[in-house]
């Protein structure tokens, strides 16, 4: 089962990296979960500041390249992490809403 971070790594859009903007995490019904979006966008917009995503292999080397290159407390980087390494169980696309959903459970 792939990671929010494995789905970071696999989806482009027009071969860029996604956008947290575009993300959602959902519960396999559908409804929006908005304490875990919140802390996906900021995970994803701090790692499009600050982390060449094609030299990173695993949630642990991104944390380590926040660490290394932003002044994030470590209490930001343990939440990062969980996002970061929680179960995906589906995507769906929305394009009507220009967002992609991460079904996690």
């Amino acid at each position: 089962m792939d990671n929010v971070f494995d789905i970071l790594k696999m989806i482009t859009i027009n071969h860029h990296g996604v956008d947290g903007a575009q993300l959602v995490v959902t519960d396999l019904e559908g409804k929006p979960n908005s304490l875990l979006t919140d802390l996906l966008r900021d995970t994803v917009g701090n790692m499009r500041l600050f982390i060449d995503m094609q030299k990173v292999d695993s949630p642990d080397d991104v944390l380590a390249e926040l660490g290394d290159t932003t002044p994030l407390p470590d209490d930001v980087l343990d939440e990062y992490s969980k996002i970061l390494k929680e179960p995906v169980v589906g995507l769906n696309f929305a394009p009507q809403k220009d967002t992609i959903e991460l079904l996690i459970r």
